[in-house]
């Protein structure tokens, strides 16, 4: 029943791909009389340093997850803090972001052909499409454009609105459900970590400490938690880093549901996927390559529409880490 129940939410899901996907107030080609060939810019741009550093894919792709998941997709984690205000990158599932600089370039270059009409957060969202796109040669789904940047950036609500690599189904579920999106998209999405790496410091409890009794996470099969704890002995060190799909952590595929399939993955909140019957039966038909780029392709869209700011609501920044004086 289960399994027949999947088919059918995920043909529909299919059948969303092809349409809107949620997009909101924004819009196709946004751009067209402000900036001109700005997706072509930012794509260019993109490419040529992804080419060159191909850590930049998931830097940027993770980057722009956090951003839409506190505030809404505003470009409010790439403000920098104030005297009297922490922002976002100072809380702690933000300290380990990277790709600021990158964006922080792409601005200037926008900046000086188009002034005051390319947002930080447009910039963002495009930046994450085209480096994961890269490998590809082609977009692998559609920006709509036309967000405003934020003014406001707070740690706190980063720390309350981020899911932990430690959270479980129902956590996760609710999460995605508090910014519209749906089981679907929570599966798909965890996708993500087809590509990029962590820090053993993230996985060591699962490893040594489980239950607080000096114990290995049951969940995870026994042979690559002791290929992970080679990896990252202890004392542990923050700086070692893991591929998050084993074997194939340099490559945008379907790979991570296969290592999900055998207990391979690191997070427990990967883990948990396989906790509910719905999301387990998802996470299968996700081995197939071809259906889970048409449904990252759906959910990426979905989730860049989360809680824009258009038509006045926020600003075009002059600069992406502080809001215009």
């Amino acid at each position: 029943m289960v399994r027949k129940l999947v088919v059918s939410f995920l043909f529909l899901a299919i059948l969303g791909a092809f349409g809107a996907c949620n997009a909101g107030e924004l819009q196709r080609n946004y751009y067209r009389k402000s900036c001109r060939g700005v997706e072509q810019i930012v794509r260019d741009i993109t490419w040529r340093n992804v080419s060159a550093n191909p850590s930049l894919a998931p830097k940027l792709l993770r980057l722009h997850y956090h951003d839409c998941f506190v505030r809404g997709c505003d470009g409010s984690v790439l403000l920098d803090s104030t005297p009297n205000n922490p922002s976002e990158k100072e809380a702690i599932p933000n300290r380990s972001l990277s790709g600021f600089d990158f964006i922080d370039f792409v601005k200037s270059i926008l900046e000086e052909e188009c002034p005051g009409a390319v947002s930080c957060a447009d910039i963002l969202a495009l930046g994450a499409r085209d480096a994961v796109s890269y490998q590809f040669q082609r977009p692998m789904w559609q920006v709509f454009t036309g967000r405003q940047d934020g003014r406001v950036s707070v740690d706190s609500e980063a720390l309350a609105g981020l899911p932990s690599p430690s959270s479980d189904f129902p956590t996760l579920l609710q999460n995605f459900q508090s910014n519209n999106l749906d089981v679907v998209d929570l599966v798909t999405l965890s996708g993500a970590h087809t590509i990029g790496v962590t820090h053993c410091s993230l996985v060591a409890k699962r490893l040594y400490n489980f239950t607080g009794k000096g114990d290995t996470d049951p969940s995870l099969d026994s042979e690559y938690a002791q290929t992970l704890k080679t990896i990252c002995p202890l004392p542990i060190v923050r700086t070692t880093t893991l591929g998050m799909d084993p074997g194939s952590s340099d490559s945008f595929d379907s790979h991570y549901f296969v290592a999900l399939s055998q207990n391979m993955t690191l997070f427990q909140s990967d883990s948990a996927l396989l906790t509910n019957p719905l999301s387990s039966t998802i996470a299968s038909h996700l081995q197939n390559p071809r259906l889970f780029f048409a449904l990252f392709a759906r959910s990426m869209t979905k989730m860049g529409a989360i809680g824009v700011l258009t038509n006045g609501e926020g600003e075009i920044r002059q600069n992406c880490r502080v809001v215009n004086a």
